[in-house]
């Protein structure tokens, strides 16, 4: 694998002075430094237009879209179930109802988490997956582990909850701090249980997550380099607030399109904290993040209003044109400073390993 600098990009927005063409035509050739080099100065909605050029091949069957995961083959559906809000709800036969139900109609990832209500999330997605749903589905889980042994028990236990032998995609979680890389990579680490796993075929595909910084992400993305290793996937907050604040899809996204790692969206309304901007709506805060090279974009649902609200987003895509995300982009300027809106990036409210030192081994 040939190494490179990645964190040299990490200016796209601010760095540069030349032309739209220029940056668009770095960016085309995989050279993310010329990117930076080359990009207008201040003009957040070209330089993020030219990105979204890299949307993943797409395909529609019935009401939904299906786009290629980074390099793995597989396709998976453009919305995803988010898992921390399955165990949201009071009755598990309405979980058991919503998840069936989006199975049914197209959607074919499931995201979850050893860590979503002490398991419980798992383990209403393990009953919802019976009677031949399971097979349905494109299943992803994360763990907390910074340890081998505690990655593997992790691990186990996913299993075990979600009723399962194998987990299509296991992701390291909350790659939130500059040493967590390190800690992944370690002799004795996470890794070190992944790989066991994806050679006994407990998982197929590695990737990480994180909602902190870009830098961080960046970070992961070049100790994987040092260690001759690539990930699956990438899992990171993509919404129309980060454009503009500490913003992943700037920093991090031209580099996981240049090594063919699946990008996985998030937090496309903020668990709704966007929609208190009184700048967007929810229908234009999941189009922003469709209209991203996003393999897939996980949202939460705990009702079947949100389920239909994200189904109606994906039959009503349109791919976003410069002038729209200009438009979208310009609203949202203000609201989006010092990231308000987001608060998973600027406090520790959303870092549950940090409340949980124990989760990491």
């Amino acid at each position: 694998m040939q190494r490179r600098t990645v964190l040299k990009g990490i200016s796209v927005a601010a760095a540069g002075s030349g032309s739209v063409l220029a940056f668009v035509e770095s960016l085309a050739a995989g050279d993310v430094a010329a990117a930076a080099e080359t990009a207008p100065t201040g003009s957040v909605a070209a330089t993020i237009s030219a990105i979204a050029q890299k949307r993943p091949p797409e395909t529609v069957r019935g009401e939904m879209r299906y786009r290629k995961l980074g390099r793995t083959g597989e396709e998976v559906s453009l919305i995803g179930v988010g898992g921390y809000h399955i165990g949201n709800f009071k009755d598990e036969s309405d979980s058991t109802k919503l998840i069936r139900t989006a199975i049914d109609r197209g959607v074919n990832f499931m995201d979850n988490c050893w860590d979503y209500h002490d398991g419980d999330s798992e383990r209403r997605m393990g009953n919802a997956l019976k009677d031949g749903y399971r097979d349905k589905v494109f299943l992803m889980t994360k763990i907390d582990g910074r340890t081998k042994k505690a990655a593997a028990q992790q691990l186990d236990e996913s299993l075990q909850r979600l009723q399962t032998d194998h987990i299509d995609l296991l992701q390291f979680h909350e790659n939130i701090r500059l040493e967590d890389p390190d800690r992944f990579f370690a002799d004795g680490g996470t890794r070190d249980a992944f790989d066991e796993a994806k050679k006994a075929g407990k998982i197929r595909f590695i990737g990480f997550t994180g909602h902190k910084d870009p830098l961080v992400h960046l970070r992961m993305l070049e100790v994987a380099q040092e260690h001759d290793f690539h990930f699956d996937t990438a899992q990171m907050p993509i919404n129309v607030m980060d454009a503009h604040f500490r913003s992943f899809v700037q920093h991090v996204v031209p580099e996981l399109m240049e090594q063919e790692i699946a990008l996985l969206g998030m937090k496309p309304l903020a668990g709704g904290a966007i929609l208190r901007s009184n700048t967007v709506n929810a229908t234009e805060c999941l189009h922003y993040a469709m209209a991203m090279p996003t393999s897939v974009v996980i949202t939460g649902m705990d009702s079947m209003k949100l389920l239909d609200q994200a189904l109606d987003a994906v039959k009503t895509f349109q791919p976003l044109d410069a002038g729209a995300l200009q438009t979208l982009l310009a609203r949202t300027d203000d609201a989006a400073q010092h990231g308000r809106f987001e608060g998973f990036k600027t406090t520790s409210g959303f870092d549950g390993t940090a409340r949980n030192p124990a989760w990491l081994g």
